[in-house]
């Protein structure tokens, strides 16, 4: 009876299974094609990593143009560059007092100073452009200072205005070969002593002139000339992690031509 029973029953079992499955299926097709339907518009958007600020912009020129002028006599350019960088090109003999403006200006207050650097250009009449870069945190405002230079021309140290000043100008003496005057302790920061030249020049050799290594003999390290001279060496290229070393996929060799003697030409 029961196996009778069981075989009636088992067509409408099979049918709810298979609405079942299908009523499952039905909503992850339905869902992958909402996947596929993009949100996007077809608007061109502009690049929303860094802001520009035109209100910003415009107090930063106007700034500029106020220091220019006040100080006509060293000013000789100002622009907004990046939408928010003021820069003040400037006069090399306008350094302190340009320094001391910004530093004690009630509107400025440029107390920090964040970086100073330099730009090696040989083919000017003065290669070396120096780059100072100040920071105010009362009006949260940057700016940077330039001004220009040659390798015989010393420039005004700063560090007497602004003391953290003494490490970046030991930095460009050390690297760039241009010598502050009035400054407190003005030694190379990053060369090894006895350090002839100064390696961020465009004329500085890439190799250097010495070498410095270590000499198993003496125990030390030594100063040697550079000798560029490499001894032979043969390089091994066989490694026992390949199993099939034998066969290596070679270049195919050209066919050798036959040689014809002065005879068989003649029968020819």
């Amino acid at each position: 009876m029961a196996s009778k029973l069981g075989r009636l029953l088992r067509p409408f079992a099979n049918s709810l299974g298979r609405i079942n499955h299908r009523s499952v299926q039905q909503p992850r097709v339905l869902a992958q094609l909402c996947r596929l339907q993009s949100t996007t518009t077809d608007k061109d958007k502009k690049p929303t990593v860094r802001y520009v600020d035109a209100a910003k912009t415009q107090n930063l020129l106007e700034f500029g143009q106020y220091v220019s002028d006040i100080l006509p006599k060293y000013v000789q350019k100002v622009e907004v560059c990046h939408g928010d960088e003021l820069e003040i090109f400037i006069h090399p003999d306008g350094i302190i007092p340009v320094i001391l403006f910004l530093r004690d200006h009630h509107h400025a207050q440029f107390l920090n100073i964040t970086d100073i650097t330099a730009i090696d250009v040989p083919t000017r009449p003065y290669r070396f452009e120096l780059i100072y870069m100040l920071l105010s945190v009362r009006y949260n405002a940057r700016i940077k200072v330039k001004t220009y230079t040659d390798e015989l021309t010393p420039m005004d140290s700063i560090t007497p205005v602004l003391p953290g000043a003494n490490w970046y100008e030991r930095e460009i003496w050390d690297l760039f070969g241009v010598y502050f005057t009035n400054h407190p302790d003005l030694r190379r920061i990053l060369t090894d002593y006895g350090f002839e030249g100064h390696p961020f020049r465009k004329d500085f050799p890439l190799t250097g002139y010495v070498e410095v290594r270590y000499d198993d003999e003496l125990g030390r390290c030594v100063v040697e000339p550079l000798e560029l001279a490499q001894e032979f060496r043969k390089f091994e290229f066989s490694s026992p992690w390949e199993h099939f070393p034998k066969y290596r996929l070679t270049e195919p060799k050209a066919p050798e031509q036959e040689k014809v003697t002065a005879g068989e030409k003649e029968k020819k």
